[in-house]
């Protein structure tokens, strides 16, 4: 067999890889094999690039060599170091580095070009110079779009307010065509605008992204994973490697279909995410009124407010991962479960700052995959659960999204824990969420609020449950 058609089939195994990996992915009994599967693909491909590059003339590999070096330095070092409260922040640089990745790959391979057709050798071809420009467009709005995500994630003060700018819409229209200008001059063979274009492509992804509000924020980084997936498919029409087309795609249409689901998830579109501001509070909405008759409990009394309860489901949020209070609360539940208690874990598909947030902190607790519960499949009981226990949760539990017209969550489905019959909220303080609004739950006449550390509150809960 010739090495080409070789290659060819070693990528095409590693695709398929790709493909079975990402099937397993899509449920969490199968989602650590989903990940050995696409690793061992993408170790695959790496191994059949590297052993191509050997077998060209010229080839060096000591770049090669100190690349592969830095970045698994790199990596191994934010594996162990990075908490798992700054795994968005973590996914979002993912995103934009694989953007601008696809932009050195695909700018090197035209200055190559570029070089072949002065020495006398053939120019890159129009779908080649096509391929090039969407790969500097998309990548580059993909990396300052993604740095941005990051800073607004990471509460970097100069990203957490979004910097305002007259007429932010007419702005971002005419550097958008601006954008596609530069493009179609790359693809007409003007080879020295692609440095223009890269530049006007990372304004762009700061304008659009900048206005976006943090409840938003799963919806963003999905939609980054997608752009990155787009770039890394341009690049391989550019390299012509079909591995990286295939994966390229993979990832942009998985992270399509799973922004769809984000923004189903916010009962928002997307026109109205990218274009519009998630923040603020509602004009009729008097924080002191509303709060007036929040009733504040401890540990000893939610134990026995637990004793008797024979259904408790438990509702996640950010807060949880900021206490790192999964552990705890797993350990709660086992408490529970061994004297009767059915519990259960509510997810909501925007919970946390990620998507599945909240199902990964969980699963790193053992928390069995059943006890997992849809937000869409567990609402319809809520009016028979005892107990709903809500950590670190917010804007995903406020009944103002039923309620009031002018919110900013208004119509955004919600977990219905306010039909429970009681219901303890454990939270630091009455401090809004992302969405920068009152909760009225808070003040509900069947909640209670147990104030403090998320981890701490739990733990004082299952010591007083020992004692009864």
């Amino acid at each position: 067999m010739e090495t080409a058609s070789l290659v060819k089939l070693v990528y095409l195994v590693a695709a398929a890889l790709f493909i079975f990996g990402l099937k397993a992915m899509a449920h969490p009994k199968t989602a650590v094999r989903g990940n050995l599967l696409g690793a061992a693909g993408m170790l695959l491909a790496i191994v059949v690039a590297l052993v191509t590059v050997w077998s060209e003339p010229d080839a060096s590999y000591s770049y090669i060599v100190i690349g592969a070096i830095l970045g698994t330095a790199i990596g191994a070092v934010l594996a162990y170091r990075v908490r798992m409260t700054d795994m968005p922040q973590m996914v979002a640089l993912f995103n934009g580095f694989g953007g601008l990745a696809s932009v050195f790959v695909a700018g090197g391979a035209l200055l190559l070009a570029r070089q072949a057709a002065k020495a006398g050798g053939g120019d890159m071809s129009l779908d080649g110079l096509v391929a090039t420009a969407a790969s500097g467009l998309i990548g580059a709005v993909t990396f300052s779009g993604s740095v941005v995500a990051w800073g607004k994630l990471q509460e970097v003060s100069y990203f957490k307010k979004p910097l305002t700018i007259p007429s932010q819409q007419l702005v971002n229209g005419l550097v958008g065509l601006l954008v596609l200008g530069l493009c179609v001059l790359v693809s007409a063979g003007y080879g020295w605008v692609y440095v223009p274009l890269v530049i006007a492509a990372l304004a762009l992804g700061v304008l659009l992204v900048n206005p976006i509000g943090g409840a938003d924020m799963p919806v963003v980084i999905a939609l980054l994973n997608s752009y990155s997936g787009l770039a890394a498919a341009a690049t391989g029409f550019v390299i012509d490697n079909y591995v990286l087309i295939i994966a390229g795609s993979l990832v942009g249409a998985s992270g399509v279909i799973l922004t769809n689901l984000m923004c189903k998830a916010m009962n928002r579109s997307l026109f109205n995410v990218l274009f519009g501001v998630m923040g603020g509070s509602s004009s009729d909405q008097n924080v002191d009124a509303i709060y007036a008759t929040v009733r504040a409990t401890s540990g000893d009394d939610v134990a026995m407010i637990l004793e008797g309860a024979q259904r408790v489901v438990f509702v996640p949020g950010y807060g949880m991962a900021v206490s790192q209070a999964q552990h705890a609360v797993r350990n709660l539940a086992k408490l529970l479960e061994a004297r009767g208690t059915k519990v259960e874990y509510a997810i909501h598909p925007v919970a946390g700052r990620m998507p599945g947030h909240m199902n990964v902190l969980l699963a790193e607790a053992d928390v069995p995959y059943d006890q997992l519960k849809e937000m869409d499949e567990i609402n319809p009981t809520f009016d028979s659960v005892d107990v709903a226990i809500v950590i670190g949760a917010n804007d995903v539990v406020n009944p103002l999204a039923r309620t009031d017209p002018k919110s900013p969550i208004a119509g955004m489905p919600i977990i219905d824990v306010d039909k429970a019959r009681n219901v303890i909220i454990i939270k630091r303080s009455l401090s809004p969420g992302f969405a920068g609004i009152p909760n009225p739950l808070f003040a509900a006449d069947n909640a209670l609020m147990l104030f403090g550390d998320g981890e701490k509150a739990v733990l004082e809960i299952i010591a007083a449950i020992k004692l009864l």
